[in-house]
């Protein structure tokens, strides 16, 4: 079997093409690098020479994206412009790729006869529903450009899948967090940003009172269901859906600043010590997250096998041997 992963630089796209390669798939990679990074690849590129392709290219070019799906059985789409704050700075770029650039790899998907197109959707999605825990087939009303994006996929999806047959599982991610997710640029993800201050022994700043709370996923989860959508039985009522993709249990910003500190003080004692900031809440933030994994659980088999906490000191490791 022959998989696409756009994005496949990227945090997410790179463990799912690490993964893959080692299940025996082959791996076509697409990505631009502008968020991913070479060095997440280079080592599949050495490992994997006959079976890992990497196309330098963009979801924005139809040729490229064409060029991409060529025998491709699956399509996990990863690539797209995150962050809430980037898109209330600059909503026409995020919707370019993130809706522009979806269109696109849709249609190239559907000409090319792709079996299944796997999309990564968004938590962002349930905008203002106050409803906890989240249920996929309740929604509020989007509180930012990216999720208006990542909701308009969906809706192309299933547009798609009505109007052309072609399958699709979209996944909506909870905050994922875990090795390779980039602590640099000022749009990094919350978990590396704080790990990255307290290893140089600086106080990481809370957006609010720290009581906000999410369902923060360990990668190896997400991993798991992007498995469990590639190898859902074809037709059956598993497919042409979208599934939470989470751990299913919360966890305040003051609690994961102790989290933090206490696997990352086991290298380093003095962090201990260190004390976060508190500055104004964040536009286009919502005040908690929760899922609901019952549907995934039901139609995909789905078992997350990392807590947020065993998860959590997993990527403390991780960063602590490669950001030192």
């Amino acid at each position: 079997m022959k998989v696409l992963v756009t994005g496949g630089a990227g945090f997410i796209g790179s463990n799912l093409c690490e993964h893959l390669l080692n299940e025996g798939y082959e791996v076509v990679c697409l990505d631009n690098f502008a968020t991913g990074h070479i060095e997440n690849l280079l080592p599949l590129i050495e490992a994997f020479p006959k079976e890992f392709k990497l196309i330098v290219g963009d979801i924005r070019n139809m040729d490229d994206c064409r060029k991409a799906v060529e025998g491709v059985d699956y399509v996990l789409h990863e690539a797209a412009l995150g962050s809430v704050p980037r898109s209330i700075k600059d909503p026409a770029t995020t919707n370019a790729v993130n809706i522009g650039g979806f269109l696109n790899m849709l249609i190239a998907s559907r000409d090319a006869g792709v079996k299944r197109f796997v999309f990564a959707a968004s938590s962002s999605t349930y905008g203002d529903s106050k409803t906890l825990p989240k249920v996929e087939d309740v929604i509020g009303r989007p509180l930012s450009p990216y999720a208006i994006t990542k909701y308009v996929d969906e809706l192309y999806a299933d547009v798609f899948a009505r109007t052309y047959g072609i399958e699709y599982i979209g996944l909506r991610y909870f905050n994922v967090f875990g090795r390779r997710q980039d602590p640099n640029g000022a749009y990094a993800a919350v978990i590396p940003l704080f790990v990255k201050k307290f290893m140089n022994h600086e106080s990481p700043n809370i957006n609010g009172d720290g009581e906000y709370s999410r369902d923060f996923t360990y990668i190896d989860n997400v991993v798991q269901m992007n498995m469990l959508a590639i190898k859902a039985e074809a037709g059956s009522e598993a497919v042409n859906q979208i599934y939470n993709t989470a751990y299913g249990e919360r966890t305040t910003l003051n609690q994961l600043v102790e989290y933090l500190k206490e696997n990352l003080s086991e290298f380093d004692p003095a962090i201990s010590s260190v004390e976060p900031t508190h500055g104004p809440n964040r536009a286009g933030d919502i005040p908690h997250s929760l899922a609901c994994i019952d549907k995934a659980r039901r139609l995909l088999g789905y078992n997350p096998q990392y807590s947020m906490r065993q998860g959590l000191k997993e990527a403390c490791r991780w960063y602590w041997d490669n950001l030192k």
